[in-house]
């Protein structure tokens, strides 16, 4: 019990005696860290909307003094069109995404592109379609 005393007191007095300074504390995320970020489609097509390139671009230019370690860049559609269709539509879509990203400076050896077709799109209850045609990035980052 004694002990229990001694170490809680200089618990305490360490606390009291050095005031901190809240920076030491909070910081910022860095931006070299592993990030995501998805990319929407219109029906049937594997073109990149104005939309989708400024985002890309966005991202590209957020990320450029970082050292790009992987990129997985997943395409995805909605159920419409059979399996054959959207299986092609989805590596489409990720292929335009992946040449989106390198012509944005991008490291092309770090790219896995994968195409999962309708079955990789799963929402929530009462999703809208639109939200399943899209192509997720996953971003492995760190600083240089």
């Amino acid at each position: 019990m004694k002990r229990l005393i001694v170490v809680m007191g200089a618990l305490v007095a360490g606390c009291a005696g050095t005031p901190w300074d809240r920076s030491d504390l909070v910081t910022e995320p860095g931006l070299c860290t592993p990030q995501r970020f998805d990319v929407y489609f219109r029906n049937g097509e594997a073109g990149l909307t104005d939309a989708a390139r400024h985002a890309i671009g966005l991202t590209a230019t957020k990320l450029q003094d970082c050292d790009i370690r992987k990129v997985n860049v997943i395409g995805l559609a909605d159920a419409r069109g059979g399996s054959e269709a959207n299986m092609d539509l989805s590596e489409r879509r990720a292929l335009a995404v992946a040449e989106a990203l390198q012509a944005a400076g991008w490291p092309s050896p770090v790219f896995s592109l994968v195409g999962a077709g309708d079955s990789g799109s799963v929402t929530a209850a009462g999703a809208s379609e639109p939200m399943r045609r899209r192509t997720e990035v996953l971003v492995e980052a760190a600083p240089r």
